[in-house]
């Protein structure tokens, strides 16, 4: 009896990520979902009370799917050093937007169409934090001085390179690079002195 329930919940976050990511939020409504699900409404209901509970899952899905399963899994995969790891990111983002299903970042976006007033937009916003503490943590490891700051500004630099991509700027992450460096050599100056 699991599966049952598991599966039609399934059709529904699969439709619901695919909707979501060409069009964004706003634009998909609960009837084009539930089509796109092929589910009755009462099972759209029962599995997602609204349609925010539905959004909330699909930027939990976003980040197992990209976040972690990707982004993070490939720099990690690339680098052997905390420093490494941080700089491949930016290669990661490259071959990222350079993907013909290049979407833009989906915190971004859902922080974009409602704010930052609204639960959803205030969600989106803590997964950025999110990213922001991995990169502080790595920071850390790597030595550098005032993780904190630093990582204030390196996902600054990430944002920066997404919104330039979503603007058609493909070599984006190849821009900031040398910014990347930069922002590292200027966190270990203490470190060498």
């Amino acid at each position: 009896m699991q599966v049952e329930l598991e599966e039609p919940r399934e059709r529904i976050l699969s439709a619901a990520y695919r909707l979501f990511m060409k069009r964004g939020i706003r634009d998909v409504g609960v009837n084009e979902l539930i089509r796109e699900a092929g589910i009755a409404k009462a099972t759209f209901y029962y599995h997602f009370p609204s349609k925010d509970d539905l959004v909330l899952a699909f930027l939990a899905r976003r980040e197992e799917l990209f976040t972690d399963g990707y982004l993070v899994a490939e720099s990690t995969r690339r680098g052997t050093t905390p420093e490494e790891r941080l700089l491949a990111i930016f290669d990661v983002l490259d071959e990222w937007f350079h993907r013909p299903d290049y979407e833009s970042c989906s915190y971004i976006k859902v922080l974009f169409e409602l704010g930052y007033s609204h639960p959803l937009g205030r969600a989106s916003a803590e997964y950025l934090a999110k990213m922001r503490v991995g990169v502080q943590t790595l920071a850390g490891e790597a030595g550098l001085t005032d993780p904190e700051g630093f990582a204030h500004a390196w996902v600054l630099l990430m944002k920066g390179a997404v919104v330039a991509a979503a603007e058609s700027d493909l070599r984006a992450a190849q821009r900031a690079m040398p910014l990347a460096r930069w922002l590292i050599d200027q966190h270990q100056l203490a470190v060498r002195v």
